[in-house]
């Protein structure tokens, strides 16, 4: 009986050293990270067609040629209507002309940095 104690203890612990020991050798799988560079192809679009304006004439008219200019305005245009600016008011004009200019400008600048980037990633 006692021989059967022991067998049965030994048997156990053997079984609990065999289960516990297997899990500690078991290699662990190896991770392997893979870093792939990922380029972004954006297609370019054509610019706009350009702006073709159409011409404005602009009469000046004071006092001194007003009949005048009365006479041969109704003689090419059929009526009678005037729009009336001022120097001050023309200025003003003139200054947003130039400012919406000077931002068209930039803008294409930063369209054309743009493309630039986006093109020199497609050669490389």
């Amino acid at each position: 009986m006692r021989l059967t104690n022991y067998g049965t203890i030994w048997s156990l612990l053997l079984a609990t050293l065999l289960i516990s020991g297997c899990s500690t050798f078991i290699p662990e799988p190896k991770v392997v990270t893979v870093t792939e560079v990922v380029n972004r192809t954006i297609p370019t679009v054509p610019h706009p067609k350009q702006v073709q304006l159409n011409d404005v004439k602009i009469y000046v008219v004071s006092q001194e040629n007003y009949e005048e200019f009365v006479a041969e305005f109704e003689e090419k245009n059929g009526s009678d209507a005037y729009i009336a600016i001022s120097v001050k008011d023309y200025e003003n004009l003139s200054l947003n002309f130039a400012e919406l200019r000077r931002y068209i400008e930039q803008q294409k600048q930063i369209i054309l940095y743009y493309e630039e980037a986006v093109t020199e990633e497609l050669k490389e």
